[in-house]
């Protein structure tokens, strides 16, 4: 004769999976093994653990992602996060700073050959 069954609450596995828990949690919530956890969802759902974890994760997923949108509206910090996260968005400058040094470096070359042949006639004026 074999051990006892124990008894998982399928609505609270679910609630678990739901909040992105792991299934070495999962199973310490229901103080078990990894093992009798993956059994459990072969018998229950027909399935292993990560075809059921990938399922009834999903919805945790959304509402976090819907939380941290409606936060956004309220919270820059949330939206910059956010930006980065989806939008590709960063605080270092893109290449386009690149050819703005460039442009830069153009400009001073321009203003610096203009002061230097302002000084050059000066001085042949100034000589003669």
């Amino acid at each position: 004769m074999g051990r006892k069954r124990i008894e998982i609450d399928q609505h609270q596995f679910e609630q678990l999976c739901y909040m992105q828990c792991t299934l070495d949690e999962i199973a310490g919530w229901f103080g078990c093994s990894e093992d009798t956890i993956q059994r459990w969802c072969k018998r229950t759902y027909r399935q292993t653990f990560g075809e059921v974890y990938a399922g009834k994760s999903q919805g945790g997923r959304i509402s976090l992602r819907r939380a941290q949108f409606e936060l956004a509206k309220k919270s820059p910090a949330m939206a910059i996060w956010l930006g980065k996260q989806y939008l590709g968005q960063s605080d270092a400058p893109q290449d386009s700073s690149q050819s703005s040094t460039a442009q830069n470096a153009a400009q001073s070359q321009s203003v610096l050959q203009l002061v230097t042949s302002n000084r050059k006639e000066r001085r042949a004026a100034s000589s003669e």
